[in-house]
């Protein structure tokens, strides 16, 4: 023990050690407190998701009824609706913004690596997802599985594979732009009578006509959005009016975000509480579709955990698991919710603020993400085909396994980023395949616990893509300060050897070799005079 005097008495401790301990432990509680305060939002988040299901686990025991239930899931509505509402604003104005900030050159380069990006990834997860269902074979042994015992309503869609890839078009050039703000193009049958037979039986015809469903037209107002704001590019200085205007719009609204942000633990709370007190018989679902479950998860688990942060790694060499660490708010937003739009709100601001993305870059690749960009979606989609295929004791050949790869891929660029979205599109893979699509309600039926995991790796993918894309900005930007740098120092040295040879004197002086001779005057003697016509001589 230390000793030390005080006013000629001996003391235990020096006033200086306890003096150091103080601020030791004074700055042990600002530490904790600086932490406390940068990660309240997410320790609060997961607090919620946590206390929700304890939650619906004590009130699931109370018999409530349907109109209790209603009341009960409102707060999480109400999270539900907020995000949505800022969806709108937040896509256009930040795509605006964003392709308008970017030149023509940086932004077509960007577009296509974000384009190859989700392509490739989209591609992996797919064949992932297929793999595992071979592997697994989630079908295999549930002959006996259907709709009937399990007590589900039956989905019924007879939408054909040409149309839904046809609407997907027509839904990218909105006819009203105002319109496509709520409502989406889709295509619709009637039977036309075209003829009587000998017999006198009418025969009719299956016809597509187009009609309008409720829903955002988002594909459409992301492709507008971009055109408009590579067109207020190219009007320079009289379009920088309305840039501002954009921007400043943008900014607004990131601060509304911010906002909801604090609401988001309350509603996560409520939101998942009231979905464990919906549910049926879970032990029934999970034991009849149990490996179809897991197959689903487990492909999530790999492509989220383990294929994106390689390819991250691969093309920006930093570490992944730093990045996405940042990030947990909006993962716990997207596993709460299950909607990939409603969670772009606190991606594009956890990104921006936590990871330090270049704004113009999240906010042209993030609103695109998504709308395009499902990995997690084709690898249940690619599970649920070879499910149901196994279902139905169909064997798929390599013709159809590779149908489903090009339809998975392409079919998740149209698929609705919210609860739910992608079970319409596996109805597309079935047709592509000639598969029945009366055990679609199979799948809705634990669609809620797998679309969990699925908008997880769908936004995941969207912020490591936009990881990728600030990391080759970045190198863009500094091969052009190096090439500037360069050009630069090169106009210098040009400067410095036109005044060197403006110069005379320091020109004659450059060579040792060489003697230089004042000119004389003109009243000189004839001998200087001849010594004038070689000025130079060699010595």
């Amino acid at each position: 023990m230390e000793k030390c005097e005080v006013n000629g008495h001996a003391v235990s401790k020096c006033p200086e050690s306890s003096a150091s301990v103080k601020s030791e432990n004074r700055g042990c509680k600002n530490r904790f407190m600086g932490f406390l305060k940068r990660n309240l939002l997410v320790i609060l988040t997961v607090s919620g998701v946590l206390v929700g299901v304890g939650l619906g686990m004590i009130i699931r025991n109370m018999n409530l009824t349907r109109a209790q239930m209603t009341y009960f899931a409102f707060p999480g509505e109400m999270l539900l609706r907020m995000l949505k509402m800022i969806i709108l604003p937040l896509v256009v104005c930040s795509l605006i913004s964003g392709a308008a900030s970017l030149d023509t050159r940086s932004l077509g380069k960007l577009g296509g690596i974000a384009v190859s990006y989700f392509l490739v990834t989209t591609l992996i997860a797919s064949s992932i997802g297929v793999a595992l269902a071979f592997i697994i074979k989630p079908g295999v042994g549930a002959g006996a599985l259907n709709t009937n015992n399990l007590f589900l309503e039956t989905v019924s869609t007879n939408k054909e594979t040409a149309d839904s890839f046809l609407d997907l078009a027509r839904n990218l050039f909105p006819s009203n732009l105002v319109a496509a703000a709520f409502r989406s193009y889709v295509t619709d049958y009637k039977n036309i009578p075209v003829g009587n037979i000998s017999n006198g039986t009418i025969i009719y015809q299956k016809v597509p006509y187009g009609t309008e469903t409720d829903g955002m037209n988002i594909l459409g107002l992301v492709l507008f959005a971009l055109v408009f704001g590579v067109a207020l590019r190219k009007l320079g200085a009289e379009g920088e009016e309305l840039i501002r205007f954009f921007n400043a719009f943008n900014e607004a609204t990131m601060v509304l975000v911010s906002w909801i942000m604090w609401y988001v633990p309350l509603g996560i709370m409520f939101l998942v509480g009231s979905k464990i007190v919906e549910m049926d018989d879970v032990v029934l679902l999970v034991t009849s579709l149990g490996k179809y479950i897991f197959a689903s998860i487990l492909g999530h688990v790999i492509h989220g955990c383990l294929i994106l942060p390689l390819i991250y790694f691969g093309l920006t060499r930093r570490n992944p698991y730093t990045f996405l660490a940042g990030l947990i708010t909006p993962f716990t937003t997207a596993f709460a919710t299950c909607s990939s739009s409603a969670t772009l709100p606190s991606m594009m601001k956890c990104v921006e603020e936590n990871n330090g993305v270049d704004k113009r870059i999240s906010r042209f690749i993030l609103p695109i993400g998504a709308t395009v960009n499902m990995d997690g979606a084709a690898i249940f989609q690619c599970v649920a085909a070879v499910f149901i295929a196994q279902l139905n004791n169909h064997v798929l050949n390599a013709g159809q396994i590779f149908t489903i790869l090009v339809t998975a891929t392409a079919s998740s660029v149209g698929a609705a980023g919210i609860p739910a979205g992608g079970i319409i599109t596996i109805a597309i893979i079935l047709e592509a395949i000639g598969l029945p699509t009366n055990d679609l309600s199979l799948m809705l039926a634990v669609d809620w616990i797998v679309d969990r995991t699925t908008t997880v790796v769908n936004v995941e993918g969207d912020a490591l893509g936009a990881g990728i894309l600030h990391h080759f900005n970045e190198v863009e930007q500094r091969k052009r300060r190096l090439e500037q740098e360069e050009a630069r120092g090169e106009q210098e040295l040009a400067e410095v050897k036109v005044e060197a040879v403006a110069n005379v004197q320091a020109e004659e002086e450059t060579s040792p070799l060489v003697t230089h001779r004042p000119a004389l005057a003109a009243d000189t003697s004839c001998d200087n005079l001849l010594d004038t016509e070689g000025m130079e001589s060699v010595l």
